[in-house]
């Protein structure tokens, strides 16, 4: 029997997510949202247009992204019921992969798909591992955040935003900083690449990049950081499903990413334990934060706080070896199509949907 796919995560808030990148349709299966929820398709489209493609290091092809809720919801509340939200692919063009099956684009999942599936996945788009996946599970964290605002924490506090901004784009560190001291946002960052806005120096050197990049057919990563300013203690569990490791898992589930750490991260390996710990002040809480708001696996009362490194888009222009299977030999690829030079000014919402989700997940299970 052939493998198949895995595609459920949460215990209590269950999110499926289906499809792929130049079927018909895309879209996520949501089981344990509550009744009750005011929900319409209006309440996507914030979050929507900010993964939307179209600025200047993003991918040509543009969707209209319109969600359409086809179960769980009547008269502008949700039932109980699973809460299906789907997407319908219109802009496509499947010839541009077709030599993928027997030249595999180096860094991407063509070979890893091909041989666990014995040549039977979807290669159209990318199929199921295409960066077009994010968009349902965008539209989870929408019912993932709206939940969370109506939930509440230990001390009758309502739970607070999951913000995500881009804080290094191809090595280069934002130097765009509210008062207080947080990154700008990615809408904000696509504004200032596109319209010459927000800090004089980002646009510069970022816009750079990006400009250096597309002339020599190439990519770029970034680090996005995300916090969740004000969540109370005692969420989450030791060992299997710590607060870490559960965002982790959802994380990593995004195409792209290579890397997390929480609050001190890395650095922490090269700090004494006084540098390091975490002092717990007259309220109970800790007076900074290197932690990134977890110990043992559960949450301290201080922000969570994390970055995620995401690699260069795999799929470029510039040429490069990989192994032609219908020849038996090395063969030079020039990867055609539509791609995104950097992926990841589409993805601080993304990341932001995934925390959600684990959030919405720990309170409902709590």
């Amino acid at each position: 029997m052939k493998s198949t796919f895995m595609n459920t995560f949460g215990r209590k808030f269950r999110v499926s997510i289906f499809g792929e990148s130049h079927g018909d349709i895309i879209g996520v299966v949501l089981d344990g949202v509550p009744a009750g929820l005011e929900l319409s398709v209006e309440d996507f489209e914030q979050d929507i247009l900010r993964r939307k493609s179209g600025a200047k290091g993003t991918t040509p092809r543009v969707e209209d992204d319109e969600p359409q809720i086809v179960s769980g919801v009547y008269e502008g509340h949700t039932t109980g019921a699973p809460l299906t939200i789907i997407f319908k692919n219109r802009n496509t063009r499947s010839s541009d992969y077709s030599q993928f099956a027997a030249m595999p684009r180096p860094g991407h999942a063509d070979l890893v798909a091909a041989l666990k599936w014995d040549d039977c996945q979807d290669p159209r788009g990318g199929g199921h591992f295409s960066g077009r996946l994010t968009l349902p599970i965008v539209a989870a964290g929408v019912v993932a955040k709206k939940m969370l605002a109506d939930a509440t924490m230990l001390d009758d506090a309502p739970v607070s935003a999951v913000q995500a901004r881009i804080v290094e784009l191809g090595g280069i560190a934002s130097c765009c900083h509210s008062e207080g001291g947080e990154g700008v946002s990615d809408g904000q960052i696509l504004q200032c690449i596109q319209n010459d806005n927000g800090s004089e120096a980002n646009n510069e050197n970022w816009q750079a990049a990006i400009d250096q990049a597309i002339k020599e057919g190439d990519s770029l990563g970034a680090i996005i950081e995300c916090t969740v300013p004000d969540i109370d203690p005692g969420y989450g569990e030791p060992f299997w499903d710590s607060v870490e490791a559960m965002i982790a898992h959802a994380v990593f589930s995004i195409p792209g990413v290579r890397g997390i750490e929480f609050g001190d991260g890395f650095k922490a390996a090269a700090m004494k334990g006084s540098e390091h710990n975490d002092l717990i002040g007259e309220d109970g809480r800790p007076v900074k934060n290197g932690a990134g708001g977890v110990n043992g696996g559960i949450t301290n009362g201080a922000p969570i706080s994390f970055k995620v490194a995401f690699k260069p888009t795999s799929s470029i222009r510039k040429a490069q070896q990989t192994f032609n299977f219908q020849t038996g030999e090395m063969d030079t690829l020039e990867v055609p199509g539509r791609h995104d030079v950097c992926f990841a000014l589409r993805t601080p919402v993304v990341v932001e949907a995934m925390t959600a989700i684990v959030l919405a997940d720990l309170v409902s299970v709590n």
